[in-house]
């Protein structure tokens, strides 16, 4: 049986400007509105290649807001540090498993809840 791969995320929020802002400023994404019946649906491909494209989704307040990825970032404490600078905070603060692997939870301004990691060195 073979495994099925994430090929898209998409982040729901009732402040999809401050959420484009956001992103934007931590990971240096670009967003392009596509609208989506009569919506707000704003598409960025984020890795450029080496990740996988998503969206931001505006919920206009009729559903709660929502997300759940992890972005491999070169350090993970810069990248909680500029988080907290762009308006978001930090909820895990870094941890290292045994592995190396280091990763930190955060929430961007809205709420939505994500995770960045740096994967272990090579051996």
């Amino acid at each position: 049986m073979s495994t099925t791969p994430i090929t898209w995320f998409e982040i729901g929020t009732d402040r999809p400007d401050e959420a484009e802002r956001f992103y934007g400023e931590l990971f240096g994404w670009t967003f392009e509105e596509q609208g989506a019946n009569g919506g707000s649906y704003r598409v960025t491909g984020a890795g450029e290649g080496e990740g996988i494209g998503g969206a931001i989704r505006a919920t206009d307040g009729k559903s709660p807001n929502y997300a759940v990825f992890y972005a491999e970032v070169a350090d993970v404490a810069e990248t909680c540090r500029r988080a907290e600078a762009a308006g978001g905070k930090v909820l895990v603060p870094v941890k290292t498993a045994p592995s190396g692997l280091a990763f930190a939870h955060l929430l961007d301004p809205a709420g939505n809840h994500l995770g960045v990691f740096t994967p272990p060195p090579s051996a």
